[in-house]
This record gives structure tokens, C-alpha cells and sequence, in this order.
């Protein structure tokens, strides 16, 4: 099966690809905390500040919008969010206007007026020029994104206030909404209307960086950089340093991982990185999705090129593919799914099996011995398997297949059995794990999330079984050293962890991205770092 390898490359860094701008919303209870972020924010590369002067906690408008202004070291957005519009503003209306107006006179750059109130606003204004200012007229929908149909008729009806620009703001039930402001966003562009269109909520978080390949006015991102706990607005420094924003272009070709959840994957940090390092013109983002045949059949065009597919849709992915590579189709599970540019038929592969295998072989050879002897160190080993899902069936076909007597321990005991039967191996509960040792020095391999971050305290097996393994080895990477591998340690074994399986999967991913070989030395440089 041939890989897609008509990848363009990345014109060298430095230049900028879209015009697409960066602003970074800037709320603060007083007007000199709000002017040491704007500083910040011009430090860290954005290109205007939105001043939300409904965070104020006193406000004189004159006073207050002449500092900013005199003192701006990048163009100003003023807002002043009422709270019928998911702001902080509860007063006078009137005042509220004047404020917006009064920014005008002052020269602000920017200003936003909700729709709601922007024909009455620009009856205000009517006959008066401001020479700077650019309107913003915006439309905010907390509860969801309206059709394709409601989402034109909502341009049309902001562009017909006389708005500059057209601001649409919605949230997404599920990441193929965001298809639908894709659309009106290049519809816009072709007809040459500044649109600024966002979907809230990690399942919106591709609306705030695809904007720049679409051809979005603004995109917005954060100046904290505090730990995101999910992924929903990016920092000012993701979308420079991890999605590199301004060199994506109209032709860049999109890639990612489709998980749920997927916040705590390190591949997006990786695959970027090594993108920007070989000029590969391409980016690759977290895609919360929740129904995969869906968000395949929505993101269907040649714009999205690859996939790696995480928990809970390997299994799901086998069935979504039009080819299935042989050895992914015997494991039952698919973790990487590439579009065929001759023919954009959706390919299947499985990469996790040799990732985890070699990484558990190196570590019974033991590093210095490198892989030298043919006959896998696996072989004749009691190989006990964790887990009966996509990783579960790509570790026991992998140990089966180096001639290991494979056992599946599953919560369920009917889905452990059903995988053993389906490989040629025994079953058990996971609850008997921990009295089960008919001999000494067997292995085990945890593919669940199991003490996967948050829940770092949790281990699929007591302490005291784990002294009759010779290796363990755990999937989870996050942390990378898990309280099982801690505890393994502890009582003897050499451990593997999923950091190394995590490595292997992602060389076999980049060979089907690309068609080249994995560039191995800078993955484990990229990694180390992090």
C-alpha cells in the first residue's frame, strides 16, 4: 500500500503565510494591571489586545480610554460585553454606547458592538467620521452552532448594520460543527468580507487555529499559560511555538489525534516540532471527537490528510476505513489512518504492536545488547496483558506472534475471553491478577488508562504480585513513571514505559504520513526535551 508522500514542503520560517492576526483578550480589574499585559502580549508576538472594559472594576471612561490609548504599544480592540451577552457589564446601556463611542473619538482601533444593539449604535454615529476606527459587529451563541443556512442568513444580517467586520462566535456539541464556520468562513473570504468566526469549547479548539488556513480576520489566545487541564482557548504561545500559526497557508495539510479525552496527547508537541524542523508544510491538532464514522465523513476533503486514532476508537477506526493493512485487520484495531491523495480512500494501519513489542524486547535484552539474536527474547515467555481493547489486541497479537503464551486480564472477563479465544490464549478477570502466579519471571503489559493522569494513585495490580514479573510494562505515559511501574520497580522487574511504546507507534505513524523514514534522533530530542 503506498503512503502519501506528495507532502509539500514548508517555505523557510520567519516569513508569514496568512494574514490572519493574533489577539489576546486582556481582563483585568484596573486599567494598570490591563497595560502590563498589554506589554506582555506585545512581548509574546500578538498583534493587537482586546481590552474587555466590562472586567474593569471602576471605570472612567475619558480618563481611562485616553491612557490606553496614549499609551498603546499595540492596536486596541475595545469590548464592553454587557452580561446579556456572556459579559460582565450589568448597567446603564446608554453609558455602555457612549463608552464604545467615546473609544472612537479617542481613535481606537477596534471597537465590538453586539448585533443585537448595532443598528441603534450607528444611528449614533451617523454622520460623524472616524478616520481609525474599524467597527466589529459580533453575534455570541452559548448554547450551539446554527445550521449552514442560519449561520449565512446571520452574516448577511451583521453585514447589513454596516459592520467592517463580522464577528460569529457559536459553541460546538461536537467537533463537526466547526465544518460549518470552515465553510462560511471561506465563503466569506471569497467574497472578500473580513469574517473573525470561532466555535467555543474544546470540541471548538481547531475554529481558533484553522482560522489562519481559512482565511479568518483574528484568532484569539490567552497570555497565562497556566497548565490547560483541556484543551479550549490556546495560549498566545501555542498557537506561535506548538502550532506555529503564521506559517500555515491555504494549501497547509492538516493532521492530528482523534481521542476522547485527548488533551494529555503528546502528539501534537511532537509531530509539530518535527514538521517545523524538516519544513513539512502540515499541522497537527488534538480532535476531540465523540463519533468517528461522523467526523470522518465531515472532514472528508484533501485538506485532511492523517489520523492517529487513540482511546476509545481503534476498533471503531477498522471499520471506518475503506483498506485496512493486513496486519492491522488480524489485530482488529487501527491507529493510524492516512487519506490516499490518488484516490482520498481512507487506509488503515496499526503501528502500536511493533512500538510496544520492540520497546518490551529491548528491555528483556537489556540495552547494551542490542537486537542481535534473531529468536525474540518473547518467545516461550507467559505474557499477561491488561486490557482487551485496541492496544490490549495489538500487544497480544504482537507477544503472540514472537511466541509468547499470551494471557488477557480484563474487567469484563466475557471481552478477555473473547480476545484469547480470538488469538490462542487464556483468559482471566482482572480481579484475579492479583493471586495469579503459575510461574516466576513472566511479564506484564498494562494497555488500560489505569492510573493515566489525573488519577495517577490508581494501579490495575496490588504490589505484591508484581514480584513474580520479570518486566512490566505500561502503556500510559502520562505520567511517565505510573504507580504500577513505580511499585514494579520496587519489587524487582525491569520496566518499560510508555513513553518507548509512545516513540515506536509514532515513527510507524510518520512513515505512513509522509513515506519517509522516521527521522528518530530529532523524535527523541523533541521528546526529551518535553
Amino acid at each position: 500500500m503506498d503512503s502519501p508522500n506528495a507532502l509539500s514542503t514548508a517555505p523557510a520560517a520567519g516569513s508569514r503565510k496568512n494574514a490572519t492576526l493574533i489577539c489576546v483578550p486582556i481582563m483585568g480589574e484596573s486599567v494598570e494591571k490591563m497595560e502590563i499585559d498589554v506589554d506582555k502580549a506585545k512581548a509574546g508576538g500578538a498583534d493587537l489586545v482586546e481590552i474587555r472594559l466590562d472586567s474593569l472594576k471602576t471605570f472612567d471612561p475619558y480618563r481611562d480610554l485616553n491612557a490606553f490609548i496614549q499609551h498603546r504599544s499595540l492596536p486596541l480592540l475595545f469590548t464592553y460585553r454587557p452580561k446579556w451577552e456572556g459579559g460582565m457589564y450589568d448597567g446603564d446601556e446608554n453609558k455602555r454606547l457612549d463608552a464604545l463611542r467615546l473609544a472612537m473619538e479617542l481613535g481606537a482601533d477596534y471597537i465590538d458592538i453586539e448585533l443585537q444593539v448595532a443598528h441603534e449604535f450607528y444611528d449614533s454615529i451617523r454622520g460623524k467620521t472616524f478616520n481609525k476606527t474599524k467597527v466589529i459587529v459580533s453575534s455570541h451563541n452559548y448554547q450551539l452552532t446554527p445550521s449552514i443556512e442560519d449561520l449565512g442568513n446571520l452574516v448577511a444580517r451583521i453585514q447589513a448594520t454596516g459592520a467592517d467586520i463580522v464577528k460569529i462566535a457559536t459553541t460546538a456539541l461536537d467537533i463537526t460543527d466547526v465544518a460549518r464556520m470552515f465553510q462560511i468562513m471561506v465563503h466569506s473570504q471569497v467574497r472578500r468580507v473580513p469574517f473573525i468566526g470561532l466555535v467555543m469549547g474544546d470540541r471548538g479548539l481547531i475554529s481558533r487555529i484553522l482560522s489562519a488556513k481559512f482565511g479568518g480576520y483574528l484568532t484569539f489566545g490567552t497570555l497565562e499559560s497556566g497548565v490547560v487541564s483541556a484543551p479550549g482557548q490556546p495560549t498566545l504561545k501555542d498557537l506561535l511555538y506548538l502550532y506555529n500559526l503564521r506559517q500555515l497557508a491555504p494549501d497547509t495539510k492538516v493532521f492530528g489525534i482523534i481521542g476522547k479525552p485527548v488533551g494529555h496527547s503528546k502528539s501534537p508537541i511532537l509531530f509539530n516540532e518535527v514538521f517545523k524542523s524538516i519544513g513539512l508544510n502540515g499541522v497537527y491538532l488534538f480532535l476531540l471527537v465523540d463519533d468517528l464514522a461522523n467526523f470522518l465523513r465531515t472532514y472528508s476533503s484533501t485538506d485532511f490528510v492523517g489520523f492517529s486514532v487513540t482511546i476509545p476508537h481503534k476498533e471503531t477506526a477498522l471499520k471506518c476505513c475503506d483498506e485496512v493493512d493486513p496486519v492491522a485487520k488480524s489485530i482488529g484495531a487501527v491507529n493510524c489512518i492516512v487519506r490516499r491523495p490518488t484516490d482520498g480512500k481512507l487506509i488503515g494501519y496499526n503501528t502500536d504492536y511493533v512500538g510496544a513489542i520492540t520497546a518490551i524486547e529491548n528491555g528483556l535484552r537489556g540495552k547494551h545488547n542490542g537486537s542481535s539474536t534473531t529468536i525474540s527474547p518473547l518467545a516461550g515467555k507467559l505474557f499477561v496483558v491488561i486490557g482487551a481493547g485496541g492496544a490490549g489486541k495489538a500487544l497480544a497479537y504482537g507477544a503472540k506472534a514472537k511466541g509468547a503464551r499470551v494471557v488477557i486480564a480484563n474487567r469484563t472477563y466475557d471481552h478477555a475471553r473473547k480476545l484469547a479465544y480470538a488469538i490462542g490464549g487464556d483468559a482471566l478477570a482482572l480481579a484475579d491478577l492479583d493471586n495469579y502466579h503459575p510461574e516466576d519471571g513472566m511479564i506484564l503489559a498494562n494497555t488500560t488508562s489505569i492510573g493515566m493522569q489525573p488519577k495517577v494513585d490508581e494501579t490495575p495490580v496490588s504490589k505484591h504480585a508484581l514480584k513474580y514479573y520479570s518486566l512490566v510494562f505500561d502503556a500510559v505515559y502520562t505520567p511517565k513513571i505510573t504507580r504500577l511501574l513505580k511499585e514494579a520497580e520496587e519489587s524487582g522487574a525491569t520496566i518499560v514505559t510508555g513513553l518507548e511504546m509512545f516513540m515506536g507507534q509514532a515513527y510507524g505513524q510518520y512513515e505512513n504520513f509522509t513515506g519517509l523514514p522516521a527521522p528518530k534522533e530529532l523524535f527523541r530530542k523533541i521528546m526529551e526535551n518535553y
